[in-house]
């Protein structure tokens, strides 16, 4: 799987991600752990990088990049990606988009040191979440 990231999106992500991150391209729709998002009506099209500061073994497709990035996905998240896949910046949001067209005009960034990630609780967070979303 590869991914063009456009300047303004590199800028952007160089500028927030540690440059030693490995980050997730992954769903936001209450699938994983990393999402506190979720509902019907965002099944597949909701999207997010997270940046973790050790690997996580449930991601292990790496996306090849042309911004240096250490990007890793999993098969979940690969049923939703297409062909031609573009990070971009428009309107101050990341967004993705591939040959189908607009996968997620407003792309989720999120930053986890080892020992935030151990301490999540995203789950109860995304019960709350759920009865305002959808």
């Amino acid at each position: 799987m590869k991914i063009t990231i456009k300047d303004v999106a590199r800028a952007y992500l160089t500028k927030n991600l540690q440059p030693d991150a490995t980050v997730l391209l992954t769903l936001d729709d209450g699938s994983n752990r990393y999402s506190t998002l979720g509902g019907s009506c965002a099944i597949g099209d909701k999207f997010q990088f997270v940046s973790l500061t050790a690997a996580d073994p449930d991601y292990t497709i790496p996306v090849d990049n042309d911004a240096g990035l250490h990007l890793m996905t999993n098969a979940d998240t690969e049923l939703y990606l297409g062909n031609g896949l573009i990070l971009d910046r428009v309107y101050n949001q990341l967004s993705l988009r591939d040959d189908t067209g607009i996968l997620d005009s407003a792309v989720g960034m999120i930053t986890y040191t080892a020992k935030e990630k151990s301490d999540l609780d995203l789950k109860k967070e995304m019960q709350t979440l759920g009865t305002r979303i959808c």
